[in-house]
């Protein structure tokens, strides 16, 4: 990048920046039906007392150009703490400078500051540029294993099971 490019911890002041950019990826993708998050759920779950996000904000001049949400999980069967990226944003000016590689990279050293031990996030199946960028940077795709999942209507009908 041409321009110093900073990246920091996100503060509660940030939400605002945080939902934009996240809204503009969901746009980016096709995927903006889907986005339904408001600035006060990012305030809620990243920035009260327990926090369970985390984020680091890219910003050059003062304006946010990239973002990595992410969050620990625990690997019942490694006995390590390790890192989620939820979302990686970089936005369509600050697109292949190089910036989304240093967000994947900040995100692994702030980890490993906090004990983790390891990376993981997943990538939708029509998005084989974020594929080959994740693999260009080290990450390895794990087919030993699927996510599955339950959302809305599928989550409550678990949680109303007797």
């Amino acid at each position: 990048m041409t321009k110093e490019t900073t990246i920091r911890v996100a503060v509660p002041s940030d939400v605002g920046v945080i939902h934009t950019l996240l809204k503009q990826l969901a746009e980016s993708v096709g995927q903006r039906d889907k986005f339904r998050s408001r600035k006060k759920d990012f305030l809620r779950f990243g920035f009260s007392g327990n926090a369970h996000f985390h984020a680091l904000l890219a910003e050059q001049d003062g304006k946010a150009i990239g973002l990595s949400l992410f969050f620990y999980n625990y690997s019942s069967w490694r006995g390590e703490l390790g890192v989620y990226i939820q979302d990686l944003v970089v936005t369509s000016a600050a697109r292949g400078s190089g910036l989304g590689q240093r967000l994947v990279y900040e995100t692994a050293r702030f980890g490993h500051e906090h004990g983790a031990t390891h990376l993981r996030l997943s990538v939708d199946e029509d998005n084989p540029d974020a594929k080959r960028f994740y693999e260009r940077i080290g990450l390895r795709e794990r087919t030993e294993e699927h996510i599955f999942a339950a959302y809305g209507s599928d989550f409550r009908r678990i949680v109303e099971q007797q």
